[in-house]
Formats: structure tokens, C-alpha cells, sequence
């Protein structure tokens, strides 16, 4: 063989090499994209699904406390209708999470909901034969539980999303998330009064 034959042997073997690298990476890249999407799915399942556990809790505490507080009938339509808001978008596709404002409104809803809850549990203060009712306690611990777990659940998925967002803006992944429709992840964020330091009055 000729030494022009090797040399272009030599050329043709370097950039079938560069050209395999290449393609390597971007296989790997993008098989870490949906890994990491994957974990966002996961932990955003999770969140929806302590939100079904709060929502259906709600009417047990709703029919307790009415027995024992039947005129603050305020309180109790206000929790109705911020539950039949949410009724409609606890389980909702996964398609949220690439919409920042269809992520915000699903916050406001589920923010709402846990703002009308407080207002009900508040009402037991004026009922001492409601606090003291095991039923409404057992139901007050589990809703207590619940609340825990949905900001366990938020912060993780906060944590899985940060992580994938990190990953796709990063380079050369960026130029590959563009191409492959991989899309920023939303966070859960405080509400608009935990914003707001609280008034305190002596």
C-alpha cells in the first residue's frame, strides 16, 4: 500500500474515532436527560399524590367540625369551594411542568386549599368540646401529617427539578436538550403571605 493509502487510512480511522466520541457523548448526554426527567416525574407524582391524601381528608374534618360548629358557615363554604377548585387538578398531566404559568396556577389552587384549611382548624379554638373530641384530633394529626409530607414532597421535587434544569443548561448538553425538546422544569415556591413577615402587636 502506498504511503498516500496509509495516511488517508490514518485520517479516515482518526475521525471515525472523533465522530464515534462524539456521538458517544451525546448518547449519554442524552440518556442522563431522561433519567433526570424521569426522577422529576417521579418526585412530582409524589407531591400529587400527598395532595390527594389532604383532599381526601378534608371532608371527615369538614363533617366533624360542622357538628360541633354548625353557624360558621363561612369557614365551611369557603373550604368547599377551595376544594372543588382543586378537585379538578390534583392528578393533572405531567404536561404542567413545562408551563410556568399552568404550574403557577396549580401552586395557587393547592395554596388556596391549605389556606382554607387553616381558617377551618382555627375554628376549633372557639370549641373547647371540639378539641377535645378524639375523632377531630385523629383527623387534626393526620391533616398535620399530611401537611408535612406535601412540604417533603415539594422540596424534593424542587431538588429533582434544580438538578435536571442544572443538567440541560450545562454544555454541550444544552445544544442537546434544545434539539430533543428537553424544557426548564418549574419550582414550588413559599406562598405570597410567607413572603410578607407577620405583624406582631403587644
Amino acid at each position: 500500500m502506498s504511503k498516500q493509502g496509509k495516511t488517508a487510512l490514518v485520517v479516515i480511522g482518526a475521525v471515525a474515532v472523533v465522530v464515534l466520541g462524539i456521538a458517544r457523548c451525546g448518547v449519554n448526554a442524552y440518556n442522563g436527560m431522561v433519567a433526570q426527567e424521569e426522577q422529576v416525574t417521579s418526585a412530582w407524582a409524589e407531591v400529587q399524590n400527598q395532595y390527594q391524601r389532604r383532599y381526601d381528608l378534608i371532608p371527615n374534618v369538614v363533617a366533624t367540625v360542622q357538628g360541633y360548629a354548625a353557624h360558621e358557615s363561612d369557614v365551611f363554604t369557603q373550604v368547599t369551594d377551595a376544594r372543588s377548585r382543586a378537585g379538578g387538578v390534583i392528578n393533572v398531566s405531567g404536561d404542567v411542568l413545562n408551563d410556568p404559568d399552568a404550574f403557577a396556577r396549580y401552586q395557587q389552587i393547592q395554596d388556596g386549599l391549605g389556606a382554607s384549611l387553616q381558617r377551618l382548624l382555627a375554628v376549633s379554638e372557639n370549641y373547647p368540646a371540639l378539641k377535645a373530641d378524639q375523632n377531630f384530633l385523629a383527623l387534626q394529626d393526620q391533616l398535620e401529617g399530611t401537611e408535612n409530607r406535601i412540604a417533603v414532597a415539594r422540596n424534593r421535587f424542587n431538588e429533582a427539578a434544580e438538578r435536571y434544569n442544572r443538567f440541560i443548561r450545562q454544555f454541550p448538553n444544552s445544544f442537546i436538550a434544545r434539539r430533543a425538546g428537553f424544557e426548564r422544569k418549574s419550582y414550588f415556591t413559599a406562598t405570597a403571605e410567607a413572603q410578607t413577615a407577620p405583624r406582631v402587636q403587644f
